[in-house]
């Protein structure tokens, strides 16, 4: 009985592999190096319960502590909301300009309109937050130019309120909101958009039966970048709100540095993580997207 003909190595199927492996590698260690062992780490830390200098016992205290103390529950619904409320104003003011930048902008004023979003993120945000409060302090240039113009009779004080806070917000966002709605626009055909007036469609009408089902995963993963950002910010709050912004990551940053209290703010930073973690699940299951879909657009 003759031996079986061995199954020919296809080389190409090996070299995918290889190029798979050399692109994977350096991903998979940067999410475990920087996002999954510390997060192990600082969840281990959060169930540690403190009974003696230097001596710990595992249980649920320091969640205890949060959900105890409603100063920390009210700071967490305060930074939902207008994070929620910052991700929706930043969405109402993106799409237009993306449909524009998409659909209706060619060659370089296309170009122009696009590095005119990207132009404020080529210095960080600090820098970004520092220069409105140049803007909006009570001697900064708003300031100024109203007593200038006999409009007040004195400098106003801009910083430290909601509406500010609120600005900055939409401000820092505005790019990763604007990025995704291109790419979802541009790969709209524009025969949709004439048959739907062909068809005696109106503006609305085609905005709401076309355009926006179309960019919907677009909407969608803006709309999640954007959140978890706002959400996670602490810069932006703490600058332009002062501390009558009462923003969650402020509690957190207390908790680890002034209190020196890793367990209470490992404990609160798995509490915002659950709980952005619920608002998206939600987020998606009432527009009916899924995470892969809408991350894989």
């Amino acid at each position: 009985m003759s031996a079986p003909a061995s199954i020919p190595v296809d080389p190409r199927r090996h070299g995918r592999r290889l190029a798979l492996l050399l692109v994977a590698t350096p991903f998979v260690l940067w999410i475990l190096l920087i996002v999954v062992i510390p997060h192990v780490d600082l969840l281990l830390i959060s169930l540690h319960e403190k009974v003696a200098p230097r001596v710990f016992k595992t249980g649920i205290r320091n969640y205890v502590e949060f959900f105890g103390e409603p100063v920390y529950v009210q700071a967490l619904v305060r930074t939902v909301a207008m994070s929620l409320l910052a991700t929706a104003l930043t969405l109402v003011i993106a799409f237009p300009v993306a449909y524009y930048i998409a659909k209706l902008a060619r060659g370089r004023g296309r170009t122009a309109l696009f590095m005119a979003c990207l132009l404020p993120f080529w210095v960080s945000e600090l820098v970004r937050v520092f220069g409105w409060m140049m803007i909006l302090r009570e001697t900064g240039l708003l300031s100024n130019l109203l007593v200038w113009a006999g409009i007040t009779t004195g400098p106003v004080e801009f910083l430290y309120n909601d509406v500010v806070v609120m600005i900055g917000l939409v401000y820092t966002s505005l790019l990763f909101m604007v990025v995704p709605l291109i790419s979802a626009l541009d790969s709209l055909d524009d025969s949709l958009i004439e048959a739907g007036y062909d068809l005696g469609g109106n503006a609305a009408s085609i905005l709401r039966e076309v355009v926006v089902p179309h960019a919907m995963p677009g909407i969608v993963a803006g709309s999640i970048v954007v959140f978890m950002l706002t959400l996670g910010n602490y810069l932006t709050p703490t600058l332009l709100g002062g501390k009558s912004s009462q923003w969650f990551t402020a509690q957190i940053y207390t908790q680890f540095i002034t209190r020196f209290n890793w367990e209470v703010g490992s404990a609160f930073g798995f509490v915002l993580l659950a709980t952005s973690s619920l608002i998206v699940w939600i987020g998606l299951r009432l527009t009916g997207q899924s995470l892969s879909s809408t991350l894989g657009r």
